[in-house]
């Protein structure tokens, strides 16, 4: 089966929910046509010229940018110009740019996920929890299709709690109606009461999806008229937000700990701010610029703050506190995402019967020479 660049966009949401963007963000299709056929995707931090060309040369219809290729207000297309003269040849050739950014940075398995598993941290906590509100759905079943209606729900994205999924309940009870005139009842005869053996099925699903989730139950559900319950729940959103904290297996000094950043994120340098022979346990994460963040490290109990893009006062405020800090660069600490999303986009256009290429650019650098 072909996609279309918004069937993609879709996959991407469903992992990396839009509104887990932070408000001042430009997620999503940045230029082009959502409803364009594309038979292979491109990831890139970035998109510029080098990333234009090369989706040129690999036939890529779609390319998918951590970076939001329009940020500020664009109030004129020059040619003459960068940012008008890069616009004008995407259009021109044909390719759809999508960026995922801020939703990619805090969803449970985006870029600071990845970035904390990558340097071998265990027990990962969220540094700044996102304020996603959930639902808990309850849907009465007849016994012989409640397997066909939970599954429904799941492949819609119900049913996540944390590092699982496919979470669920069920009890068994009797349902009883009477089918009125006009009506076709799946059980039962017109003008008679009816008893059922039924499931009380109830799972958990973001509020955003809800829509998604009830019609994707409802098309499975083999009653006319379906009973179901959406009840809000104060839930917050724990597995997804800015940043990451955890422990290492073992602790190390700050200097053992920064040799493994810069050789596990594949770095010609870093910037380190502490002494080298203390001892590292508990570290946060934070993809991209998370130099203001090193306050919520702190209080998170952080020996270190891996990060990038920090400034000279933050650097010193960090110190004055007492935590140290390994700047890994911004380009460093965010490109790991792009094989981890690479990998869920292949997964769920297979699981869709989809046949699409997703590769990952092989141009798109750190914008800093180390000399």
């Amino acid at each position: 089966m072909q996609a279309r660049c918004g069937l993609i966009f879709q996959l991407i949401e469903q992992f990396f929910p839009l509104d887990l963007a932070e408000e001042w963000d430009n997620c999503g299709i940045q230029v082009g046509d959502p409803n364009r056929p594309v038979d292979r995707v491109l990831l890139a931090m970035d998109m510029d010229e080098a990333v234009l060309s090369e989706a040129r040369d690999k036939g890529a219809g779609l390319v998918v940018t951590h970076h939001p290729l329009v940020f500020k207000g664009i109030k004129q297309i020059r040619e003459d110009r960068g940012p008008g003269r890069l616009l004008a040849k995407i259009i021109r050739a044909g390719i759809t740019v999508y960026s995922a950014h801020t939703n990619l940075d805090s969803a449970q398995k985006g870029v600071n996920a990845v970035l904390a598993e990558r340097i071998g941290l265990t027990g990962i906590r969220v540094l700044r929890p996102a304020n996603e509100k959930y639902l808990k759905l309850v849907v009465f079943v007849p016994s012989e299709s409640v397997e066909a209606v939970r599954e429904a729900l799941a492949g819609a994205g119900a049913g996540w709690i944390g590092g699982y999924s496919d979470c669920a309940f069920m009890l068994k009870g009797t349902g009883t109606f009477r089918p009125l005139e006009g009506t076709s009842p799946y059980i039962g005869k017109t003008g008679e009461l009816e008893k059922v053996e039924e499931i009380r099925l109830e799972t958990i699903i973001p509020a955003r999806i809800a829509g998604v989730a009830v019609k994707a139950m409802l098309e499975v559900h083999p009653y006319e008229e379906v009973a179901y319950d959406l009840y809000p729940l104060e839930n917050k959103a724990a597995e997804s937000g800015i940043g990451r904290v955890g422990r290492l297996k073992e602790a190390l000094t700050l200097e053992q700990f920064t040799g493994r950043v810069k050789e596990t994120l594949d770095l010609r340098a870093v910037r380190r701010g502490g002494s080298g022979s203390r001892r590292i346990k508990t570290v946060a994460v934070c993809g991209g610029s998370g130099g203001d963040f090193w306050p919520l490290a702190l209080n998170a109990g952080a020996d270190v703050l891996v990060t990038g893009d920090i400034g000279y006062h933050a650097a010193r405020d960090m110190l004055a506190s007492g935590m140290s800090f390994i700047d890994a660069g911004h380009y460093g600490t965010e490109r790991v995402v792009l094989e981890a999303l690479a990998g869920y986009l292949r997964d769920g256009c297979r699981q869709r019967g989809i046949n699409i290429d997703i590769i990952v650019s092989g141009v798109n650098g750190d914008p800093f020479a180390y000399i």
